[in-house]
């Protein structure tokens, strides 16, 4: 009897607490395989906000890892969230396709949600119509720097590996056309490479396995100071592991973070105490770097950009809901990534489409670039000359 009244009281305790709760925030993210930064951020989430289904405020949803194929069953997932009454605002921490006519099917449904979005997939311009903010790495600055960076690093020669569906996206593409002029501008040879899309038939494991594979060749071929640079985030993982054992140089991942790639292609496993706290995941990683005698050629940014975009996307929206704050103030914006990013220098800009109109909602963001075993390069304090801008 007296465990039943326990039970019982507990369960009164748990609809009391989740009635009180303001509103709900839903946090669509991928899964470990395809982007674990981003999942680990809605976890982080939870645990500073609480779980709805608890009392908290945080529903957290993932997409499946085939989204291509399953697309219907990933709009369906993200729709579904405006179903809660107390949803209020959705964060998705990596906008894949389907992320457009989910957010128009969420906006008929629910106008007053709040929609806010990570890294868009999709063409920009309808991205940015069913969003109230939109936010993506730097794509054009970051095609400059990140090839700045590697010719600082020691590299000759840099390489570009990507596939047809990446580079339809308009973002993408032009962030290669801008490495391949800044390429041809600062003395490097530039090589385009194209590998298997992890969502095809060959899968993840299959496009991780090509990479294994060629990497050898390639510094074969072009030697070992060749810089790498993939548009995806399975291929992170194969290429950082050849580059260690065998030559080249790897400034920073598309989406960068010490734990991206980097944990599976050096044998890093982190302590509980660890995950989540990112000077010291990035002194284990720098360690282990140096300690495979790979210092000074593989770098990264020193917090992950999806946890951080993700965690400080949620706390936008609370301040958003709480009255503090506008979506589309770039002031806001930067203050929740200063909390969740201390000792970081970010930059960025708004973002202007194809036809030089700048658009207030929609914010391009980028981190300094950290080298393990030798810091930070500065890349935020560099001007972009203004040429690059304006590269189609």
């Amino acid at each position: 009897m007296r465990k039943f009244l326990m039970y019982l009281l507990a369960t009164l305790l748990s609809v009391f607490t989740f009635a009180e709760a303001p509103y709900h925030i839903g946090v669509i993210t991928g899964t470990v395989s395809q982007s674990e930064d981003g999942l680990r951020g809605a976890e982080e989430t939870i645990r500073l906000y609480g779980a709805a289904d608890k009392g908290g405020e945080i529903v957290h949803v993932t997409y499946p890892d085939n989204f291509m194929q399953e697309m219907e069953t990933t709009i369906s997932q993200m729709v579904s969230l405006a179903d809660d009454p107390k949803m209020k605002a959705i964060v998705i921490a990596e906008a894949i396709p389907g992320t457009v006519e989910a957010f128009r099917r969420i906006r008929e449904k629910r106008p007053d949600i709040l929609l806010l979005s990570n890294s868009p997939h999709e063409d920009p311009e309808m991205i940015g119509a069913v969003s109230d903010l939109v936010v993506n790495p730097d794509s054009i600055a970051r095609g400059y720097l990140i090839v700045k960076a590697a010719k600082e690093m020691g590299a000759d020669k840099f390489m570009h590996i990507s596939f047809p569906r990446h580079m339809s996206y308009e973002l993408l593409s032009k962030r290669r056309n801008v490495m391949r002029e800044a390429a041809k501008d600062l003395g490097l040879e530039f090589i385009e490479m194209t590998a298997p899309d992890p969502v095809s038939d060959v899968g993840v494991a299959g496009a991780q396995q090509y990479i294994l594979e060629q990497v050898p060749s390639w510094i074969n071929k072009y030697g070992k100071n060749v810089a790498f640079f993939a548009t995806n985030d399975a291929h992170t993982e194969p290429l950082l592991k050849r580059v260690t054992e065998l030559g080249g140089y790897f400034v920073e991942a598309d989406l960068p973070s010490p734990t991206m790639g980097y944990p599976g292609a050096l044998g890093i496993q982190f302590t509980e105490d660890e995950k989540g706290n990112w000077p010291k995941i990035l002194q284990k990683v720098e360690k282990t770097v140096v300690d495979k005698n790979a210092s000074g050629r593989m770098g990264t940014w020193a917090y992950s950009y999806n946890f951080a975009v993700t965690v400080s996307l949620v706390d936008l929206a609370k301040n958003v809901l709480d009255g503090k704050a506008q979506a589309d103030n770039f002031d806001a914006l930067k203050e929740v990534l200063a909390k969740n990013t201390p000792g970081a220098e970010w930059n960025g800009s708004n973002y202007v489409d194809v036809k030089g109109i700048e658009k207030d909602n929609f914010y391009l963001l980028y981190q300094d670039t950290y080298v393990l075993g030798k810091g930070y390069l500065k890349m935020t304090e560099l001007e972009v000359p203004e040429k690059y801008f304006s590269v189609k």
